[in-house]
């Protein structure tokens, strides 16, 4: 049977992610490693600096996402976002404090908050039937494919005394790849919207969505930076090398579950599927803070891959199915800042609760909120396969 979401602009989009994210993830799991090795940075400072450069850029994604709308240019905005990319590693390069690597995850961050929504909006825009939560499965599968492809990377770099310039420098190469291919990718422009009516009110959300959106805020204060979960597998008495290889079971999880979790959730109903998920993080993170083994460790670094399949194509989809006409892309900008305005609390409170009580602190607190977050999605949004609001 075809697959109505194997559509060439679909998989672009997603090749698109699969360079840049592999690219970014060369990157990413040496940053706490670097600046805590390296550099000599606490966890706190740490949690500092990715929190301010997520919260920061996540504001953009509203803006981002309404300008794609009005004026039909997702697939620029997104061009300007990708492109932050490769200035992102030139800055990492040249950094020499933490303070360098704050404005280079700043530079990173502001591409991502610019290029999310526009880009989600172009794959939801580019789905053909009743499969956007196949569509936004498949994109996140390329996505997470070329995270774990960027975590090997990331590993030979560790492991063969590579060095940290180096490995920010090679980094650049999938970058420009993954910006050329988005070249080809097509945007429907023929949508005629008077610009002067697209406005995001309060009042134009459907109440379903309002409390889901309350929620998600709710459950990213516990949420923190994946880096926490780095610096808790090397306090583990994980290498620094074990600890990225651990990262990339994550990634391989995340991406062979992407799309079987977004075809479930067209097929069951979007809260059957993000209820568990958000069920599985809970777990997973109050694994962390109580389970010490390193066998327990691996186990949970692939369960919360899971979690990120189960969650990442539903929720898109509910969101967008919830949207107002017009507003698609908007509404995803609203969930990304509040997303990023979650992660910097959530990474500062982490930072400081590691500090202060431990570094078990901040997991029971996360897994905490992900399990209220899961009852609180339950009850809101039922057990129905239709979850569209009234």
């Amino acid at each position: 049977m075809k697959n109505r979401f194997l559509n060439s602009n679909i998989v672009l989009l997603g090749l698109v992610s699969f360079f840049v994210d592999m690219s970014t993830e060369m990157v990413y799991p040496l940053i706490p490693l670097y600046l805590s090795a390296a550099l000599g940075t606490s966890s706190a400072i740490i949690g500092v600096i990715e929190g301010i450069a997520e919260s920061l850029a996540s504001i953009l994604k509203v803006f981002s996402g309404y300008i794609g709308d009005v004026y039909h240019n997702k697939k620029t905005l997104a061009f300007a976002g990708y492109a932050a990319s490769v200035i992102y590693k030139i800055f990492l390069i040249i950094a020499s404090s933490w303070t360098g690597v704050l404005i280079a995850r700043i530079i990173d961050r502001t591409g991502k908050g610019i290029r999310t929504a526009p880009r989600d909006a172009l794959v939801a825009q580019s789905n053909r039937g009743n499969n956007l939560g196949g569509s936004f499965g498949l994109h996140k599968m390329l996505d997470m494919a070329g995270s774990a492809l960027g975590v090997v990377f990331a590993y030979f770099f560790i492991a063969t005394n590579y060095g940290f310039n180096k490995a920010f420098l090679f980094s650049i190469v999938p970058a420009i790849l993954g910006i050329l291919i988005l070249g080809a990718v097509k945007e429907d422009k023929s949508i005629n919207t008077h610009r002067e009516k697209l406005k995001l009110e309060g009042s134009q959300l459907k109440g379903n969505l309002r409390w889901y959106l309350a929620i998600i805020f709710i459950f990213c204060l516990g949420n923190s930076s994946n880096a926490f979960l780095l610096l808790k597998a090397q306090e583990r008495g994980f290498s620094a090398s074990q600890v990225i290889l651990l990262y990339l079971l994550f990634n391989i999880s995340a991406s062979l579950l992407a799309i079987p979790s977004g075809i479930l959730s067209d097929k069951l109903g979007r809260s059957r599927i993000i209820v568990p998920g958000y069920i599985v993080y809970g777990i997973v993170y109050l694994g962390f803070a109580f389970l010490s083994s390193k066998l327990s460790t691996i186990i949970l670094f692939s369960a919360y891959g899971a979690y990120n399949a189960l969650i990442s194509g539903a929720e898109r989809a509910f969101i967008v199915e919830n949207s107002p006409k017009g507003l698609t892309g908007t509404v995803l900008g609203v969930y990304g800042m509040l997303q990023g305005i979650g992660l910097l609390l959530s990474s500062i409170i982490a930072g400081l609760l590691w500090v202060k009580f431990g570094s078990n602190a901040p997991f029971i607190f996360g897994g905490i909120l992900g399990i209220i977050s899961a009852i609180m999605i339950m009850v809101v949004l039922g057990n129905k396969k239709n979850c569209a609001a009234d």
